[in-house]
């Protein structure tokens, strides 16, 4: 079963990467089988795309305002304000 051009994003292998079902959204889910990450490529909601959580740390540690980070990105302030909850960063 190949699929393609498909990179863990932990281990960057990519020969042993299988499709592992879909998300509650529809998109395809992938799992690496030497580290068992799963994770996938596309993603319905910006707010849960990894690129965009560390956009808003950096944002933030920068001395952006929630709201004018969730403007610039596109996103919605609750989802600004609900990926810092559920980060590692503290928020003063």
């Amino acid at each position: 079963m190949s699929t393609g051009n498909v990179v863990c994003p932990r281990c960057n292998e990519n020969s042993r990467i299988r499709r592992n079902g879909r998300s509650t959204s529809g998109m395809q889910r992938y799992r690496c089988q030497l580290c068992l990450k799963t994770f996938q490529l596309d993603f319905y909601y910006l707010g849960s795309c990894p690129d965009v959580r560390q956009t808003i740390l950096e944002m933030t540690k920068g001395g952006s305002e929630y709201k004018d980070t969730a403007r610039t990105l596109g996103i919605s302030l609750k989802t600004v304000i609900r990926q810092l909850k559920n980060s590692r960063y503290k928020v003063n």
